[in-house]
């Protein structure tokens, strides 16, 4: 294979990628969700390890859109991981949710596609509403009336985005582009 196929079959396989641990990232945290005991809390994590390599992920492939939000919202992703994991153990606060971390994580992984030319601009205005959504977290007496309507908008907004990595993946030339751009200025 020539290094030039090799190039684009790993760049119409990244996207890809991502989409696949995310998937695995949505059955496990689904499994996690029907389990009870030593057993949810195992799965739980596992699918909080997939949530968290995903938004690695997530970094390289926004990185050339964004390189600092795209580092914050990986970091904003990851903080919320760690407080799912601090809550499987009991270790975290009560009213310490991780939609607060995910909220910002949603709202900028939104902002990003609306400003990246390789993923359809309507795939970011859903995050972006599910990140405000998460929001309403921050106030635990709204979000307990409302998560009726908050979680399906989250749940969807992400089964979206997911589902259009593993599909159609990303309009290759123009994340190669990006991506070109960004070690042109490094």
């Amino acid at each position: 294979m020539r290094a030039g196929s090799m190039v684009q079959a790993e760049r119409r396989s990244f996207a890809r990628l991502t989409g696949g641990v995310y998937l695995a990232y949505f059955a496990t945290a689904i499994c996690g969700s029907m389990l009870v005991g030593h057993s949810a809390v195992a799965v739980t994590c596992l699918a909080t390890a997939l949530y968290a390599g995903t938004s690695l992920l997530f970094y390289r492939l926004f990185r050339p859109v964004n390189a600092t939000i795209a580092l914050v919202a990986m970091v904003f992703s990851l903080l919320g991981c760690i407080r799912d994991i601090l809550d499987q153990l009991h270790r975290a606060p009560a009213w310490l949710s991780p939609l607060i971390f995910f909220g910002p994580f949603c709202l900028l992984l939104g902002w990003l596609i609306l400003r990246s030319d390789f993923l359809p601009r309507w795939l970011g205005w859903p995050l972006i509403v599910a990140g405000i959504a998460w929001l309403a977290y921050l106030f635990p007496a709204v979000a307990l009336h409302a998560k009726v309507v908050i979680l399906p908008i989250g749940f969807l907004a992400e089964l979206m985005l997911m589902l259009w990595l593993l599909i159609k993946g990303v309009k290759e030339e123009r994340w190669a582009g990006s991506n070109l751009r960004l070690s042109d200025a490094g």
